[in-house]
């Protein structure tokens, strides 16, 4: 039982000063990038087979694009590469 809710347990915000918004917007966001949202909003109707795989295939795509621009985007950031434009 306890393996289900495992993702709870390293989640604690701190109320400070008495400032709730900040403490509700911090956990918006934590929320927000682990795909709690995300998760919410697809169950609360039912999701037809087609959208589904659609929904998938598009995840995919998206994953396999961002993974390649970050290695692009790591290449040229790179610190120690030849100077591409010599002389400028």
């Amino acid at each position: 039982m306890m393996g289900q809710h495992a993702k709870f347990i390293a989640r604690t915000v701190f109320v400070q000063n008495n400032n709730v918004e900040e403490a509700c917007r911090i956990i918006n966001r934590i929320m927000g990038s682990e795909g709690w949202f995300d998760q919410y909003r697809r169950t609360r109707r039912y999701e037809k087979p087609y959208m589904a795989r659609r929904r998938i295939n598009f995840e995919k795509c998206k994953a396999i694009y961002n993974e390649d621009m970050n290695r692009k985007i790591q290449f040229v950031l790179r610190a120690n590469r030849v100077d591409p434009f010599p002389g400028c």
